[in-house]
C-alpha cells in the first residue's frame, strides 16, 4: 500500500481542484489579495491570542498565583500526545 501524505485529510488532487475553483470564481488577479487578507487576519488573531495569554500570565503573577502548574500540565499533555503519536504511528488510517 502506498502512503500518500494528506493535509487535513485532503489529498493533493483535491487541493488543486479547490484552487482551480477559487481561481475560476475570483479570478487570478484577486487570489493574491484574498491570500494577503487571510494571512493578515490570521496574524491579527495570533497577536490577539498572544496578548491575552500575556495579560493572563501578568495578572496571575501580580496576584501571586503559581503559573508553573499550567506549564507542568502543558508539558504532561505534550508528553501524552507524543506517546500517543508514537503508539499510533504504525497504524495507518485505511480508506
Amino acid at each position: 500500500m502506498i502512503y500518500q501524505p494528506t493535509f487535513l485529510f485532503i489529498s493533493g488532487a483535491e487541493i488543486a481542484f479547490i484552487l482551480f475553483i477559487v481561481v475560476m470564481v475570483f479570478g487570478a488577479d484577486k487570489v493574491p489579495e484574498i491570500a494577503r487578507g487571510l494571512a493578515k487576519g490570521m496574524r491579527t488573531l495570533k497577536d490577539a491570542t498572544n496578548d491575552i495569554k500575556n495579560e493572563i500570565t501578568k495578572s496571575a503573577e501580580k496576584n501571586g498565583l503559581d503559573s508553573s502548574i499550567t506549564k507542568e500540565i502543558g508539558d504532561n499533555l505534550k508528553k501524552v500526545k507524543d506517546d500517543l503519536e508514537d503508539f499510533t504511528g504504525s497504524v495507518k488510517r485505511k480508506l
